[in-house]
């Protein structure tokens, strides 16, 4: 666990780093896309996810793989000079934190919430309007929403925001029913 506090601490310096050099170049809306299409990458592709976690390939070979994806998805220079940083100082396996830090440092300029929204079953156009709206009324401020679809949890729904999680999944709720039993 000590590793991922670790990493999670290194994703933020680079992230607050990388945040205050797009923003003295006004180019933070353009860096944050290109973070999301990496993020989208790296959530669809395997062999990204090896290429950069494994030990087996050194940092210039992970440079090179994110190099070549920067550059075939035309990323900012901003964002394709962050990436040769980041696989030059051997911290590629901090990215996914890197992005995610970054992410909250944006919206928090935006003044917006970050909020991620998991169902066992896509959300109508109705059903993100009316989460979106319950949120908006109880932090007070924009949320931006990210869904998943994730069927185990059965039914329900399950926001995180930053550290907090409203749970009120249909798992979570058989999970304290047998609890409960257990201890009856």
């Amino acid at each position: 666990m000590a590793d991922d506090s670790q990493a999670s601490n290194v994703g933020g310096r680079y992230a607050q780093a990388l945040f205050d050099l797009a923003n003295e170049q006004n180019q933070i809306p353009a860096v944050e896309a290109d973070l999301k299409s990496l993020k989208a990458a790296l959530a669809d592709s395997r062999d990204l996810q090896i290429l950069l976690n494994s030990p087996s390939f050194d940092a210039e070979a992970k440079g090179k793989g994110l190099a070549a994806i920067a550059d075939k998805a035309q990323f900012h220079p901003t964002t394709k000079k962050f990436l040769g940083l980041l696989s030059a100082n051997g911290r590629v396996a901090a990215l996914p934190s890197v992005i995610s830090a970054f992410e909250r440092l944006s919206a928090n300029a935006r003044g917006v919430v970050s909020a991620q929204v998991t169902t066992a079953v896509p959300l109508t156009p109705a059903q993100s309007k009316g989460v979106a709206a319950a949120l908006r009324q109880a932090l007070g401020k924009d949320p931006e929403i990210e869904t998943r679809v994730d069927p185990a949890i059965l039914g329900g729904i399950k926001v995180r925001v930053g550290s907090r999680l409203f749970d009120a999944s249909l798992k979570s709720k058989l999970d304290s029913l047998k609890f409960a039993l257990k201890r009856a």
